[in-house]
């Protein structure tokens, strides 16, 4: 009958058999490894070295044996050498340091842990080295730095460009403000004296022509002060802090009534919605949107704009709804590029500026902004205005 058999180990009841290693088994294993491995004296003479230290070096062991790296390598790699040893011997324990030597394509990198060997009394006498070749690992090292010093030169470059832009932009924006403004106040105020002071003398078809005149010079001071908003969405730098939309929406709500108080239009606003985020950018929004309900609710006479929020996985999501004209889904992507409008410009006045603003500014904050609506059934646009996780899909 066989004996029983352990896992991992010789048969039950057998005893263990200790195996000594000797000299040619340990030259075997050194031997058969890709390290550089060798062994030096106290005095930094070669006892020892393996079969990959004759390749990489073209040396046969039997000619090293008893020489020192003085003797062997340039006098700044084998002080190098000879110090490494020293810490080793100095230290009592492993070591690892990088350590650089002569190779056929110039100067090789290598990764070396050093350890003394101790007699029986407990003083070292020799030190053992075990190298590992990392020159390409180092080479590619460098290749990412340089890269990334590259990149970093290009970003300043493109920065800088940036920077130029935007001062660019900026003068463009004071010239807007300012020197557009200037003829257009111009044209209004000298129509509006026509208007009042030389009615009798104008035409009914004269003063409808005025009429137009002043429209289009305040669609035209919209249009501007709309695409101020829009490089400002852009361009302004972003200050996060908690701001209650609930209050701000009231404030716009006050407004768009003392604009059209013959509106008889409810607000659903809650007493306190807050938000992180700029409050200066996040009035544009609820100004936006709201305004919107506001216009696409004029010919209903029972107009409900409601402001919202709730937690979607984690995430906060704020609503702005209303009753009104409602618009086709199936041009639900053109709504937030700047001059893209829904309904023609005789049916609702507007700019087309407004939504695109609105994106920008929710882009910034790292939130998502998504509509949906029928003709007819009013309209509903959800927001977040804080960075969600990825997959993330607003509803």
């Amino acid at each position: 009958m066989e004996a029983p058999v352990s896992a991992g180990g010789p048969p039950a009841g057998r005893a263990r058999t200790p195996v000594t290693v000797g000299h040619e088994q340990l030259m075997a294993l050194i031997d058969h490894t890709s390290a550089v491995i060798y062994m030096r004296d106290a005095d930094g003479r070669y006892l020892l070295v393996n079969r990959e230290y004759e390749r990489l070096f073209r040396l046969r062991r039997e000619d090293i044996v008893g020489l020192t790296d003085h003797d062997l390598f340039p006098g700044d790699v084998a002080d190098a050498f000879r110090a490494n040893d020293l810490l080793a011997f100095a230290r009592g324990f492993p070591v690892q340091m990088e350590e650089e030597a002569p190779g056929e394509d110039g100067l090789r990198t290598y990764v070396t842990v050093k350890f003394p060997l101790t007699d029986a009394a407990g003083t070292s006498y020799a030190v053992c080295g075990i190298s590992t070749d990392i020159t390409e690992r180092k080479l590619a090292e460098q290749e990412v730095r340089r890269l990334n010093d590259e990149l970093e030169m290009r970003v300043r470059e493109r920065t800088a460009e940036l920077e130029a832009s935007t001062r660019e932009l900026d003068a463009f924006a004071y010239s807007v403000s300012h020197d557009l403004r200037a003829p257009l106040r111009s044209v209004a105020g000298f129509s509006q004296i026509l208007l009042e002071d030389h009615s009798d003398a104008l035409g009914e078809q004269a003063r409808q022509y005025l009429d137009r005149i002043q429209a289009n010079v305040a669609r035209m001071a919209q249009m501007i002060d709309d695409l101020l908003h829009l490089s400002r969405a852009t361009r302004v730098e972003l200050r996060r802090e908690p701001t209650d939309l609930a209050g701000l929406a009231r404030e716009i709500a006050t407004e768009l009534r003392g604009r059209d108080p013959d509106r008889d239009a409810e607000f659903d606003i809650p007493d306190r919605l807050v938000a992180q985020g700029d409050p200066h950018l996040i009035r544009l929004v609820l100004q936006n949107l709201m305004g919107n309900a506001w216009k696409f609710t004029a010919h209903r006479g029972d107009a409900v704009i409601r402001l919202s929020g709730h937690e979607h996985d984690g995430v906060d999501v704020f609503s702005v709804q209303d009753n009104g004209a409602g618009f086709d889904m199936r041009y639900a992507h053109k709504m937030f590029q700047p001059f893209q409008r829904l309904h023609s410009a005789s049916e609702f006045e507007g700019t087309g500026i407004g939504l695109a603003i609105v994106h920008r500014i929710v882009t910034r904050h790292g939130g998502q902004i998504h509509a949906r609506s029928e003709p007819g059934q009013g309209a509903i646009f959800r927001f977040s205005l804080t960075p969600s996780p990825a997959g993330w899909v607003l509803r």
